[in-house]
């Protein structure tokens, strides 16, 4: 359930290994909010294997750097990810709305004759020993039942899924809103040597500067001592790009929302003939973009060994699943996504400056900055997935 790229993911997997299967979706369309842009190396390998990735590329900016920044001295560190370009066949980040890949994965499911129900609301879940049910409302108010042999809960951080069958969900919340705000102003004139991915320490704050095809997309935060409800006014944004990049004729801001962070994860991603992927199963910290392309590697993984459960193998496969996906989710994932964040978050010029000077210097390492980008590329993470048994 869920038609966001986790759960469009697992669909177009089990279509393509001939499985039928109903997607329910809350809404009656695709959401086009802000979320997340960034896609690393090796999902663009697993996508590329479903034939998803080449349409994908051709919407999105290709980032073969990305850099942690001082504002006030334009001091970085660079990394380039061709060195695990012997690692992955797409040794870039693609910058890319995940609404996009979205859209194409639902044409490709509907092109094939894929059975999704938009506007369709999930009231409840239960399941037995031989089965699952769904109860759901359409737009109309008008009730559906549904069964089979398995759910898949890919419905978000809210999931309605994982509440129906009491999965533990514990972990934090940030104490920090974070502001998202798009800009088509040209950040790369006026900021030498950005990279198409920034994470940039200014004087008593943080910002971030991800690029996509004609946009900026900005992290901001509320000013000391400053309210969300005061952050969140147009000159309150228009001050705090300003301070970024000056323009007298301003950013012309195209969309701006608040979001809080969370950190959480579930104990097993499995209970009886309900499983959870994506956000329904874990959510992090945005800094790294490793969330969404957590997800996609759930995806991956549960549709491969759903799949040969459903052709015969022992259902206990899935619980390897789980074994495999959630300590890498809450090792690989939230914790260097919460390092991240940590990073970006120090306010001590001295901290800072030490921060950036080792960063600097495993950048500089060919060695190192393989073993580091293995890592924050999330294909380490993977590689230990696969040892687990």
């Amino acid at each position: 359930m869920g038609a966001g790229p986790v759960g469009l993911t697992i669909a177009l997997l089990l279509q393509r290994g001939g499985i039928p299967f109903t997607l329910l979706e809350a809404s009656s369309t695709l959401s086009e909010d802000l979320r997340a842009s960034t896609f690393h190396p090796p999902t663009l390998d697993m996508l590329d294997s479903v034939g998803i990735a080449t349409p994908l590329i051709e919407l999105g900016l290709k980032s073969p750097t990305w850099q942690v920044r001082m504002h006030r001295t334009g001091e970085r560190a660079v990394f380039d990810l061709s060195a695990v370009g012997d690692a992955t066949g797409h040794p870039y980040r693609l910058q890319c709305e995940q609404s996009k890949l979205c859209r194409i994965l639902l044409d490709r499911i509907l092109a094939a004759g894929g059975d999704v129900r938009m506007g369709m609301r999930v009231d409840a879940v239960s399941q037995n020993s031989s089965g699952v049910r769904i109860d759901a409302r359409g737009e109309d108010g008008e009730a559906s039942e549904f069964t089979g042999r398995y759910v898949i809960g890919a419905d978000g951080a809210r999931s309605i899924v994982r509440r129906a069958l009491d999965f533990r969900f514990e972990g934090s919340t940030y104490p920090e809103t974070t502001i998202l705000a798009t800009t088509q102003f040209p950040f790369e004139e006026h900021l030498p040597g950005l990279s198409n991915v920034n994470y940039v320490w200014k004087d008593g704050g943080t910002f971030s500067l991800l690029r996509l095809p004609g946009l900026w997309r900005c992290s901001l935060y509320p000013d000391e001592g400053e309210t969300i409800e005061d952050a969140l006014n147009p000159e309150s944004i228009d001050r705090k790009l300003q301070a970024i990049a000056p323009s007298p004729a301003g950013h012309d801001v195209q969309e701006f929302r608040p979001y809080r962070i969370h950190m959480r994860i579930v104990d097993e991603y499995r209970s009886g003939r309900v499983l959870l992927a994506g956000d329904a199963a874990h959510v992090n910290s945005p800094s790294g973009g490793m969330g969404m392309n957590g997800g996609i590697h759930d995806a991956f993984n549960l549709a491969d060994k759903l799949a040969a459960v459903l052709a015969g193998a022992d259902d206990r496969l899935l619980d390897l699943y789980s074994r495999q996906r959630q300590p890498i989710a809450k090792e690989q994932i939230l914790q260097q996504a919460h390092r991240n964040r940590t990073r970006m978050q120090e306010r001590d010029p001295v901290k800072r400056r030490e921060e950036l000077g080792r960063l600097q210097a495993i950048a500089a390492d060919r060695d190192q900055a393989r073993a580091f980008l293995l890592k924050s590329s999330m294909i380490e993470g993977l590689r230990l997935a696969e040892t687990i048994q």
